[in-house]
């Protein structure tokens, strides 16, 4: 569905993505863990087109997404949270959404669609995105992408700063984008949170491919998180 082949990034003259390769199928949620500064954000941009791949390949089915602007990108069906939200934080709840739409000319009946996953937001629609409590903006910056009616979403620490009710919350949307057979990929810091969503966990190391695991072998063998992340496995957030 989703193949990154190899791909290479810098900004500037320094290299951040060497080589780098991975794989999402239909449906499946995959989360990216590393530690800060591994290249976990280059690598979601990479795919929106927000950073230029001087090498390397980013196929989505059969369109080569490196020769695409990332408006176009999100044409194919991509949708993406940025790590910080990145709201128009002058425009309303409605006007941040009626931007989502429009990325794929979708209408009244996705809107009602996401906004019965986010209630709250139905009653802030007139309300300035920038006024919003933090937990409230992530919601909307996860509903304006699911606007574009997503088969692949890539999510940059959605939980971050967040109360454990949002957080439980944001990982209950990805959960129900699984069903609807919605792939994903999660930049997520809290591991046990992520751990219960996920299909399987993928390390990078100073911008290369690293090992993948189930969530069953990294609970049993926590070693490489201690490696790749350097945190260990606590009690689930949940």
């Amino acid at each position: 569905m989703l193949h990154l082949d190899r791909i290479n990034c810098f900004y500037g003259n320094v290299q951040v993505l060497r080589d780098f390769s991975l794989d999402l199928a239909p449906g499946e949620v995959l989360c990216l863990l590393g530690r800060n500064g591994a290249g976990k954000t280059t690598a979601l941009k990479a795919i929106m087109g927000l950073i230029a791949v001087r090498s390397g390949s980013i196929k989505f089915d059969d369109v080569e997404l490196t020769s695409l602007p990332p408006h176009e990108v999100a044409k194919q069906g991509i949708g993406y949270t940025p790590q910080g939200r990145r709201l128009f934080s002058d425009l309303t709840v409605e006007e941040n959404l009626k931007i989502g739409l429009m990325t794929r000319d979708k209408g009244a009946a996705t809107r009602a669609r996401v906004l019965d996953l986010f209630p709250l937001l139905a009653e802030r629609l007139q309300q300035r995105a920038g006024t919003l409590s933090g937990g409230e903006q992530q919601m909307l910056a996860t509903a304006r992408a699911l606007c574009v009616e997503p088969r692949v979403m890539l999510l940059d620490e959605p939980t971050e700063g967040l109360m454990p009710l949002m957080i439980n919350k944001i990982l209950e949307i990805v959960g129900k984008l699984k069903e609807a057979g919605v792939a994903t990929i999660l930049v997520e810091q809290r591991v046990e949170s992520a751990l219960h969503v996920a299909d399987r966990v993928a390390f990078i190391e100073n911008g290369r491919s690293a090992e993948i695991v189930s969530p069953a072998e990294l609970r049993a063998d926590p070693s490489l998180l201690h490696q790749y992340v350097g945190v260990g496995i606590r009690k689930a957030a949940r």
